[in-house]
């Protein structure tokens, strides 16, 4: 009997390896492992039910709670919307969107939010099947304001070169998609995207002296990005804080764009903390001779 117990235990631990401790009863039962047997096994504990059928033999995560939710939903099921999103680093949160999950079928799961769709464009990121990440935009795209879409979309692009192309691959098979102009804007460069303190605040800076925001923010000019550009006036700037442009590599990464605005045809200036929150005086007057 301890010899069996044990083959069980094995069995369970083996198919639960690579899905964050989680399975469900039917790859249970695939595996040899009895109704009754599993059975067992939740009255003692070993095993959790977290869904409908679905179970998790490890410790509780966000991530077991995500493959559960995935698992319940069937075959052919992603993890979608912000729980995407969050997942894959497209959107921040400070604690872990409740799972979502998009099926071809009518999967109502009780405690789940659960969408049926005619087409689930997914992918297996970390594990967990979940919608491409232009499907995950999107999903997203009518429940971001304008600058957290942007930054979404500024993400996806550099962390999985998402394209402008594939996000309208998906349009074009949800016409009328909520958030489809917004995401459009977006992709476009249209909404301004800042990314840490020192840019919001260098934004801030402008429209107190009245001066023209940039086109383009943390868009790529040549082979990198730069934090604004004015096409028009054929300007850029570059916001430096030491955290990010102290390394040997940042510092010349930096060079390099400065001489790519150069060749380009830009003035090129380079501001710092200093200069933006602490003596902006002489920052400003720079730009307002720059942008007329």
């Amino acid at each position: 009997m301890g010899g069996q117990l044990r083959t069980v235990e094995q069995t369970i631990a083996g198919l639960t390896a690579r899905s964050y401790g989680v399975a469900s009863r039917a790859e249970l039962v695939e595996a040899g492992i009895s109704a009754p047997q599993i059975d067992r096994r939740v009255l003692k504990g070993a095993l959790v039910r977290v869904y409908r059928a679905v179970y998790r033999a490890g410790p509780p995560s966000t991530d077991a709670t995500y493959m559960a939710a995935v698992k319940a939903c069937g075959e052919g099921a992603a993890l979608s919307g912000l729980a995407a999103a969050y997942r894959m680093g497209l959107v921040r949160r400070r604690r872990a969107p409740e799972p979502e999950v998009s099926a071809l079928t009518d999967s109502r799961v009780g405690g789940l939010v659960t969408h049926r769709c005619r087409r689930v464009e997914r992918w297996t990121f970390d594990s967990i099947p979940t919608t491409t990440v232009a499907r995950t935009l999107v999903d997203i795209a009518a429940r971001l304001d304008d600058e957290e879409l942007a930054l979404a979309f500024h993400e996806a692009r550099g962390r999985y070169r998402t394209t402008p192309g594939q996000v309208e691959q998906v349009l074009d098979h949800r016409p009328g998609s909520p958030g489809a102009n917004k995401l459009r804007r977006a992709m476009r460069g249209e909404t301004h995207v800042s990314l840490s303190a020192l840019e919001r605040k260098f934004l801030a800076r402008l429209k107190e002296a009245n001066l023209l925001f940039p086109d383009e923010t943390n868009q790529y000019a040549g082979s990198k990005k730069v934090d604004c550009r004015w096409l028009k006036q054929k300007l850029t700037v570059e916001l430096d804080s030491y955290t990010f442009h102290s390394s040997r590599h940042s510092w010349e990464q930096d060079r390099k764009r400065e001489r790519e605005a150069y060749a380009r045809g830009d003035h090129f200036r380079r501001y710092t903390w200093g200069d933006v929150f602490e003596h902006p005086q002489q920052m400003l007057e720079e730009l307002t001779e720059l942008l007329p």
